[in-house]
């Protein structure tokens, strides 16, 4: 019986364990949002997740050292709905984020991103217009665009400098026009617009060396919010794929030992017939 609960308890330190890089993952999604990506709701459910986990396998712990089977039955309820939780969020992160990819162009170590490449309800909720003047807006306040700047003993980087660079999605999307445009190059975000030779993209009319205004309307911004969105949740799905894995397996084992649980309360040993006959049988065949 102390070795079953022992079991529990240790498998339950476990689940409370997991639960952190699944809450710290979430609060790594929030840290995002208000610095980068701008998308201020996504990183709620894996909070959420991270914190029921947390609360869940502590209950279950209480439970298991001091032998209260109603806690260790929330565990074990909860735990289930909350696992199955988790699967689903996996599952949408992924299916939401399946489309979209930066372009390469000649002569750029950096991407180009073009809204078309991507679709699907993430992109509705970026591009929709009142979602859309928010997440532009805390772009702007967050200063990434000013924050390109370069300078070599003094002096601004020059045009091949700035190519050779690798930008953010958002710095490529938001704070320089499409490469397609042809614009000639003075600094990072200030771009001669007269020398450029045009393209078919609506962005090459938005574009505007405005420091407040840039290419934030752009389609290739909110392309590259995409991007961003696309590239963080993805590496949070590897560590919540990782964690499911092992916490399944925690979970299958606790339900093991509490089952050996019942055993011991019941009187059950191993092997034993459940089943005895008061008087045996007259007839033999």
């Amino acid at each position: 019986m102390r070795k079953s609960n022992s079991l529990i308890g240790v498998i339950n330190f476990l689940t409370f364990l997991l639960s952190i890089p699944i809450l710290g993952g979430g609060i790594w999604l929030s840290t995002r949002a208000n610095n980068t990506d701008c998308m201020k709701f996504l990183q709620w459910p894996l909070i959420i997740i991270g914190v029921a986990i947390m609360v869940v396998s502590l209950a279950g712990f209480a439970g298991a050292c001091y032998r209260n089977s109603s806690l260790l039955w929330f565990y074990l309820f909860s735990m289930f709905f909350v696992i199955a939780a988790l699967i689903g969020f996996i599952v949408f992160a992924y299916v939401v984020t399946d489309k979209g990819a930066g372009r390469r162009m000649m002569n750029r170590a950096y991407l180009d991103y073009y809204l078309p490449d991507y679709s699907g309800w993430l992109e509705e909720r970026v591009s929709e217009g009142g979602n859309w003047y928010k997440i532009a807006s805390c772009i702007r306040d967050s200063r990434v665009c000013g924050k390109m700047g370069r300078t070599y003993g003094g002096v601004p980087e020059s045009a091949d400098m700035f190519y050779s660079r690798r930008l953010s999605p958002i710095e490529s999307g938001c704070c320089k026009p499409p490469t397609e445009c042809g614009y000639l190059y003075i600094n990072e975000t200030l771009w001669n617009v007269g020398g450029g030779v045009g393209g078919t993209s609506l962005d090459c009319s938005i574009w505007n060396n405005d420091q407040a205004q840039l290419c934030y309307m752009c389609g290739s911004c909110k392309a590259g919010v995409l991007a961003s969105l696309r590239k963080s949740w993805r590496k949070v799905s590897v560590i919540n794929i990782v964690a499911l894995i092992i916490l399944v397996i925690v979970y299958v084992i606790g339900c093991a030992a509490f089952r050996n649980n019942r055993r011991y309360d019941n009187d059950e040993g191993y092997g034993e017939a459940r089943m005895t006959k008061a008087q045996p049988s007259r007839l033999h065949f």
